[in-house]
């Protein structure tokens, strides 16, 4: 059995009258897990660091630029029967600017904003939904002792 690390799970937030709304996408009907609710997913290049993997998944499935990039302090797992392999799948938190717009690209066909409650009614897996958990205290409850590690974007060139 492989284990494998290359995926990324990239919870986007913004911020609406001190309402913290997460954006859900919905995949395609044509795409793996049709019709689907999640957040961005994404495959990790050869050589690509997973948070460079988030900010660009990010841009190429919802158009938007990250301003913000935390390290959320869980890690998803899930088994995949077709290659007998568990995967490791590093969280990310992303905050964006409360009016950008969101551009779709093919691998999903409608959006929404949400706020804690319908993320986690919508959201398929439970690590997903775990993940939202942590976020919302970290970010609501002012929890810092949660070891939240802000990515310094000005640092890599592929954010300039």
């Amino acid at each position: 059995m492989k284990i494998l690390t290359g995926l990324i799970e990239a919870h986007i937030v913004r911020f609406n009258e001190g309402d913290i709304e997460y954006l859900l996408l919905k995949r395609s009907p044509n795409q793996k897990y049709p019709n689907l609710w999640q957040m961005v997913t994404g495959k990790i290049k050869d050589g690509e660091k997973a948070h460079v993997t988030s900010v660009r998944e990010i841009k190429e499935e919802t158009g938007l630029s990250v301003e913000k990039l935390l390290i959320v302090p869980n890690v998803n797992s899930f088994y995949n029967s077709y290659d007998e392999s568990i995967n490791f799948i590093p969280v990310f938190l992303a905050i964006v600017d409360n009016n950008a717009s969101v551009v779709l690209s093919d691998e999903h066909q409608t959006f929404q904003w949400a706020n804690k409650k319908k993320a986690k009614k919508l959201l398929a897996w439970p690590g997903q939904s775990k993940s939202v958990n942590i976020i919302h205290n970290f970010l609501k409850n002012k929890k810092e002792n949660l070891n939240f590690i802000e990515i310094d974007l000005k640092k890599f060139a592929q954010y300039k």
